[in-house]
């Protein structure tokens, strides 16, 4: 298995080489040269497994060069145990809605599914054996808590963790600051994600300072999150039992809800991937008008998804655009120059084959968590709530699974003031609580960044 360039088909990279770089190089991103496809028969089989062999079976496709499958099953093992359910995620009707719990890892968010992962990978892939490696990630709230936890204490990785200053919430920064060891470092960032995102982008495309840190990263850009999630989207299929499924994904910088996409590449019997956006709803435009226009970051109570750059929409983008890399490139630089750009009919109605684009309101949000706790007695987080939303928007449309992507604690202060009810935080987070935060407020710039690390490695 070899991968690609979104920008540049001609590159051939290994598992172990776009795992510790993220980004391609030029500012594209890696896809595989092949992705298997499973038949009935396949499916059958693979219905049969519990997750974390389904897990082995699906992410081994993708790394079977580097990893073989009886070392990849014990490091996924490895991965779960610290996970407050066996089977990692939990399938849970409420009401008429599918609810999948993704939240059962230690900082209580779907991104601790692939990180806890990835963690273990830095260590079987020995990347870090020789040289110091130093991890840099942008986070709009959780990414960067189960970043921390995952490599935290590990040798020879340093972590640090670009974050926008208070534009996430309490609960959310204080998980971040408190539960990292001595390798780990917090820095909030006096912008928006998507300034914090950008930055990360410069520092991968700038070779020279790029190789003299041993940069790698973790952020959704990088293919080991992608394969990760794509798990949970057959094992739900499978656990619904039910044909012609849907998913709502809470959306923001288009990594949870494009691996939905390759999973339905892969054979999954996928209807609709509902994109559920708040107010930065760059995504839902882009679905139906076609029109992808970044717009200033507007805070709202939905903060991991005050995102209006979606980067693995680039991913999407190549294959609406027939595996053209030279039109993706058209495409980017028109974005560079022009702050815009536009896709065609044709472009749009590929789109709509496969996903629905739906906004959803702060004031919405509110009141689908109050009805939800009102009739029963069940407090989702505001992200989910936008999940819940789009589905009940949407037309037409059976058997749809949302996705839970946060515990509602992180969220509380939201959740409190619509429910009146007052989360208690989960037994393995509360001696963090009262703990002092660490954390380095610098500013806005490609260079203070550089600095920063340069500062803590030398």
């Amino acid at each position: 298995m070899n991968y690609f360039s979104t920008r540049d088909k001609s590159l051939k990279f290994s598992f172990k080489d776009i795992f510790l770089r993220g980004l391609a190089p030029g500012g594209g991103l890696f896809l595989p040269s092949e992705i298997k496809k499973y038949d009935k028969g396949d499916l059958n089989r693979l219905s049969q497994l519990s997750y974390k062999d389904l897990a082995t079976e699906i992410i081994f496709n993708f790394c079977s060069n580097e990893i073989n499958k009886d070392e990849l099953n014990f490091l996924i093992d490895k991965s779960y145990k610290s996970f407050t359910v066996k089977e990692v995620v939990k399938l849970k009707k409420i009401g008429e809605i599918n609810l999948l719990e993704l939240y059962h890892g230690p900082t209580l968010a779907f991104k601790d599914i692939a990180m806890q992962i990835i963690g273990n990978m830095y260590d079987h892939l020995q990347v870090a054996k020789k040289k110091i490696v130093n991890v840099v990630v942008a986070t709009s709230g959780d990414t960067g808590s189960a970043a921390i936890a995952a490599l935290s204490n590990r040798k020879n990785i340093n972590l640090f963790v670009l974050h926008p200053h208070n534009k996430i919430s309490e609960t959310q920064r204080k998980i971040m600051t408190t539960i990292g060891g001595p390798n780990i470092y917090n820095v909030a960032i006096e912008g928006s994600f998507d300034d914090c995102q950008k930055i990360i982008k410069e520092l991968f495309n700038e070779d020279t300072f790029r190789t003299k840190i041993n940069m790698s990263g973790v952020n959704s850009i990088n293919w080991a999150r992608i394969i990760c999630q794509i798990v949970y989207y057959f094992y739900s299929y499978f656990k619904l039992k039910k044909e012609n499924i849907s998913f709502s994904v809470p959306t923001g910088n288009f990594g949870d809800i494009y691996a939905g996409y390759i999973a339905k590449k892969m054979g999954l019997p996928i209807n609709k991937l509902i994109v559920a956006t708040n107010k930065n709803d760059i995504l839902q435009r882009v679905i139906n008008t076609g029109e992808y226009k970044p717009d200033r970051v507007q805070p709202s109570i939905t903060p991991s998804m005050d995102i209006q750059v979606a980067s693995n929409f680039e991913r999407l983008l190549f294959y609406i655009m027939d595996e053209n890399d030279n039109k993706v490139v058209s495409l980017m630089d028109e974005l560079s120059l022009k702050g815009s750009f536009n896709l065609k009919k044709n472009e749009i109605e590929k789109i709509k084959k496969d996903f629905e684009g739906i906004k959803i309101t702060d004031e919405e949000t509110k009141n689908i968590i109050n009805k939800i706790f009102k009739d029963h007695q069940f407090i989702i987080d505001p992200h989910t709530a936008t999940g819940v939303g789009a589905a009940n928007k949407v037309k037409n449309l059976k058997n749809i699974i949302v996705l839970g992507t946060a515990h509602p604690y992180k969220f509380n202060d939201t959740t409190k003031k619509v429910t009146g009810k007052n989360l208690e935080a989960p037994e393995h987070l509360k001696m963090y609580l009262n703990k002092i935060e660490k954390f380095d407020i610098i500013g806005n710039s490609n260079s203070d960044v550089k600095n920063y690390i340069l500062s803590k490695i030398q």
